[in-house]
């Protein structure tokens, strides 16, 4: 009866219209579960987990490196100039080559000088032939035989003076006699002053004549000397150790008129000095890093040079300014690098680097590691069962290849150096061991032999 039922309803109008959409349902419904079937048939089992390559966090006292903007130059600069006027003969030196102090380097035509030198010899030879003539006691001794002379005649005028005396008064003798005597001992001492006074003139001259003379040999000494002083003006030889530059002026010309005329320059460059700055903010804290037995030391230095490569010689600050530049805050620096060969030049440009202070008991992460999310650094660690989990860190400073950080990961943890964009947290992984960076300054290492360095400056970042 139901199935008559059904058929009935079947046949009646309004199923009759709908009964083609309804299959086309059917028909539709048992496709999708046939494909649904067949792809949960073909799906193969879950794809292994990606294999990654991790390194250790290390904790160890390590440099802090930091590097500052340098320029070399020379230690000691000397300009060649032409003191005397004459002809530039010749030139004994190739152009930029080492000279060594004492090298001939220039002549000067002599000949105008070679002939004053002679003429100021001869003036002091006359010089000395007069001062000998002064120091002659001919003339005092002569003053002194009048003087005696003088003595003695006033010696017998006194004589006869007392001798008729005694007698003119006893009209012995007669009154002319004794006023004769009188008269001759008067003139007998007038003699003895005047001659007296001659003496003095005499030793008062030979006096004179001889400072004299000893002036005038003094002031031909003094013309001797400087004839000869401008005679060797006319060898110029190089007065340091050092690189010689260009020649100013050639053979055949006259130097020296009106003024020193340049010729060339010498500078030294074993060792060269390297100048630099330092932040008032770093020179303060370098002072305060220092221990009071390592204040003495002194810190050795690398040199990078232009191209990228370390100068293969270690150097030392030898000079610090007195005072604080306060246009700049900075003070100025001054160290010296052995310079075999010359290979540095003044007026280059550098980078030097320092390690000093240190950073005790580091936990330390390769940079590789690193990674910026949103502002924050974060990275990969995987735990013992190999599985991935995020950390946030907080960097301090870069030490060559290795992040010196604060907090976010342990010494002895593992991070991922190596295949960062396949592994997700909370998903495992299959880790390979690497090495946990090369130590600090190898980059150093790495530009001695000619290659560039690549580390950043440590604590640059923090400075800028």
């Amino acid at each position: 009866m139901r199935l008559n039922q059904t058929l009935r309803g079947l046949r009646s109008p309004s199923v009759a219209a709908g009964l083609p959409a309804l299959c086309l349902l059917i028909g539709l419904l048992a496709g999708c579960g046939e494909k649904k079937g067949d792809a949960k048939a073909k799906q193969g089992p879950a794809p292994p987990p990606p294999a990654v390559v991790v390194a250790e966090v290390i904790q160890k006292t390590v440099p802090i490196y930091s590097e500052y903007v340098a320029r070399t130059d020379a230690r000691d600069t000397v300009e060649l100039r032409a003191r005397v006027q004459a002809f530039l003969e010749r030139q004994y030196f190739a152009e930029g080559t080492l000279v060594k102090k004492g090298q001939l380097l220039f002549t000067l035509d002599k000949r105008e000088y070679e002939a004053d030198l002679q003429r100021a010899r001869a003036q002091l030879a006359k010089a000395e032939a007069d001062l000998t003539f002064a120091r002659d006691m001919a003339t005092v001794e002569t003053a002194k035989a009048n003087l005696e002379v003088a003595r003695a005649r006033l010696g017998k005028a006194d004589t006869d003076v007392r001798r008729l005396k005694p007698l003119a008064e006893q009209r012995a003798v007669p009154q002319m006699d004794y006023d004769n005597a009188l008269a001759e001992q008067q003139g007998a001492r007038a003699d003895v002053e005047a001659r007296k006074a001659s003496l003095d003139t005499a030793v008062a001259n030979r006096k004179s004549s001889i400072e004299q003379g000893e002036a005038a040999v003094l002031a031909a000494k003094a013309a001797v000397a400087q004839a000869e002083l401008n005679l060797s003006y006319c060898t110029i030889r190089s007065p340091i150790d050092g690189l010689i530059g260009k020649v100013n002026v050639d053979p055949g010309n006259l130097v020296g008129k009106g003024e020193p005329t340049l010729l060339d320059t010498v500078s030294s460059i074993d060792p060269i000095r390297v100048n630099l700055s330092i932040s008032e903010a770093e020179y303060l804290r370098f002072v305060g890093s220092r221990k009071p037995e390592e204040a003495q030391k002194r810190v050795p230095l690398e040199l990078i040079l232009g191209d990228g490569s370390v100068f293969p010689h270690k150097g030392r600050v030898v000079f610090a300014d007195r005072a604080v530049d306060v246009k700049t805050g900075t003070l100025g620096v001054i160290a010296e690098f052995p310079n075999p060969g010359g290979v540095l030049r003044p007026g280059q440009f550098g980078r030097v680097r320092a390690a000093p202070e240190e950073a005790e008991n580091a936990i330390l992460v390769p940079q590789r590691a690193v990674q910026e999310i949103q502002g924050a650094k974060t990275v990969l660690v995987v735990g013992a069962d190999n599985v991935v989990a995020l950390r946030t860190i907080t960097p301090v400073q870069s030490v060559g290849d290795l992040l010196i950080v604060r907090d976010g990961v342990k010494p002895g943890e593992r991070v991922i150096v190596d295949g960062l964009q396949k592994a997700r947290p909370g998903a495992p992984v299959v880790p390979s061991i690497a090495a946990a960076g090369g130590p600090p300054g190898a980059e150093g290492q790495q530009g001695a032999q000619g290659k560039p360095t690549e580390a950043a400056p440590p604590g640059k970042a923090e400075r800028k």
